[in-house]
């Protein structure tokens, strides 16, 4: 028994067998996702008579903004469901079967009614609320909790989301340009039918052998909390979104998805205010925790500022490129979404090369802190702009730009992103006081539903025959990212303070700079 579990423990790379089955299960379902994400801006706005829904732009970017900030949104509710009712391998397996059906009701408005395209957005969020959490929680359960290796399994999986999300939109992109819209959607179901099985197949049986022979009961299976109300509140929820899709397919209630994003975006951002306040003022939280508290607040609104930017890679960049780039190279021209894989593969190559640079700092005791990391991803993000207003503005003068404009704005985005998000998740888990540190990473991934929803706002300003607004857009989004660098340089000195006064030893890496 003690030689078949170590080498079960191994299986993989020297990490335990099941993380390979969840690899491929989340590198499917990324390819999924990241299959469909690009479309739906670029068939939303495409004509009736092209295939598409003849949508405006600014309501067919605020679609995609709530599409995707729903799905942060949802994983805070999902994330609850596994822990009190159906436990995390459940949750995940239940969560495929939602998503899929997401993926069959798009593919189906190919034969009956563009209802069914929006009534799967809906399953996929739904879906996804139980699968994006859960599976990242099966994936911590392979390891104790002082095994060396966890970051690296970690490292592996990730690899498989970017795997992911850079082989989808070149596969789409050609599917859709060669022979139609539902095709290039039906290829991302395809994906998650995958996903699916091999989860169900050989994840779920290789989680129950790799824990028998840990003498351990499958926790995967358990929900931490035997909640008896959770299957009521969960229905009830059900419920109440299914009445609101039927009242409005009748038309009797009817919802403008720009006022829906501009409402829930200043809504998310009161709630996550009050709930901060809430945190601060009735939970009985010692000073020190208070005061990790606050910089939590501000990490967080910096995060969604810089994802406000970012998330518009599917909407504004998209467009860009469609509208305004020369996608002509010797002959072929490179399809719309294909500029969606750059950032994936950016993340691919650069990612193995920020971790070495970070330890290899950290060894020398020269490891910039994460509010300087902060502020150099908000620095990047603006750089990226600048670059997207000097190629609208050459757009202008001189038609059709380069695609380097593009990929150079999308790399120095990528380059915030590795010091920002990983990083993020990081440090909230470390501030968080123990007793609400999963409600303090289910508000991290509500300021990235802020984000995407700001993004899908802004994103859909972009119009092919108003390009002469392009460079002031972009010119704000600069000047945004700017102001929020400066505000967290001066707030910097304060927020050590701060950390200083809530250890009783400062912690080394917030004395860099």
């Amino acid at each position: 028994m003690k030689y078949d579990f170590d080498q079960s423990d191994k299986a993989f790379f020297g990490h335990p067998k099941p993380l390979q089955t969840l690899f491929f299960t989340e590198l499917w379902e990324r390819f999924s996702y990241y299959g469909i994400r690009p479309l739906l801006i670029l068939y939303m706005i495409a004509m009736v008579n092209q295939g598409g829904l003849g949508l405006d732009r600014p309501t067919a970017a605020a679609i995609v903004g709530l599409f995707a900030g729903s799905m942060y949104l949802m994983t805070v509710f999902g994330g609850w469901v596994a822990d009190n009712w159906l436990g995390q391998a459940r949750a995940v397996w239940y969560g495929s079967i939602i998503i899929a059906l997401g993926h069959l009701s798009i593919a189906l408005t190919a034969l009956l009614d563009q209802s069914f395209f929006y009534l799967g957005l809906v399953l996929i969020v739904l879906g996804s609320g139980l699968f994006k959490t859960c599976i990242s929680v099966i994936v911590g359960t392979l390891y104790k909790a002082q095994d060396a290796r966890r970051d690296a399994g970690f490292s592996i999986f990730y690899m498989g989301i970017n795997i992911g999300s850079f082989t989808a939109p070149l596969i789409t992109g050609l599917l859709v340009r060669d022979h139609g819209w539902h095709l290039g959607f039906g290829i991302g179901g395809l994906g998650m039918l995958i996903a699916l099985l091999i989860f169900r197949c050989m994840a779920m049986p290789q989680l129950a052998t790799f824990n028998a022979l840990r003498q351990q009961s499958n926790s995967c299976n358990q929900p931490v909390v035997d909640n008896k109300n959770a299957p009521k509140i969960v229905f009830g929820f059900l419920f109440t979104v299914a009445a609101v899709i039927a009242l409005t397919y009748m038309g009797i209630i009817h919802i403008n998805p720009v006022t829906v994003a501009a409402y829930l975006t200043v809504g998310i951002g009161l709630g996550i205010i009050g709930y901060f306040a809430y945190l601060l003022l009735f939970l009985n939280l010692e000073q020190s925790e208070k005061f990790k508290i606050i910089i939590c607040f501000v990490l967080l609104i910096t995060s969604a500022l810089f994802w406000s930017a970012f998330e518009q890679n599917p909407t504004s960049f998209n467009l860009f490129a469609q509208d305004h780039t020369d996608r002509h190279v010797f002959g072929f021209e490179i399809p719309t979404v294909w500029f969606q894989s750059i950032n994936a593969i950016f993340i691919i190559i650069f990612a193995p090369v920020a971790a070495w640079l970070w330890a290899k700092l950290g060894k020398s005791n020269q490891d910039p802190s994460y509010i300087s990391k902060f502020i150099i991803a908000l620095v990047m993000a603006a750089g990226g702009f600048l670059l997207m207003a000097l190629a609208s503005h050459f757009a202008i003068n001189d038609g059709l730009v380069s695609p380097f404009w593009l990929v150079g704005a999308l790399f120095l985005l990528t380059i915030g992103e590795l010091c920002l998000s990983p990083i993020g998740l990081s440090t909230m888990t470390k501030l968080a006081p123990e007793v609400i540190r999963g409600q303090m990473m289910g508000l991290w991934f509500t300021g990235s539903a802020l984000g995407n929803l700001m993004a899908g706002l802004i994103g859909g300003q972009v119009a092919a025959d108003a390009i002469e607004n392009l460079p002031t857009l972009f010119m704000r989004c600069v000047l945004a990212l700017v102001i929020g660098a400066i505000v967290l340089f001066l707030l910097k000195k304060p927020i050590n303070k701060l950390m200083g006064k809530s250890t009783s030893k400062v912690q080394p890496d917030l004395e860099t700079i």
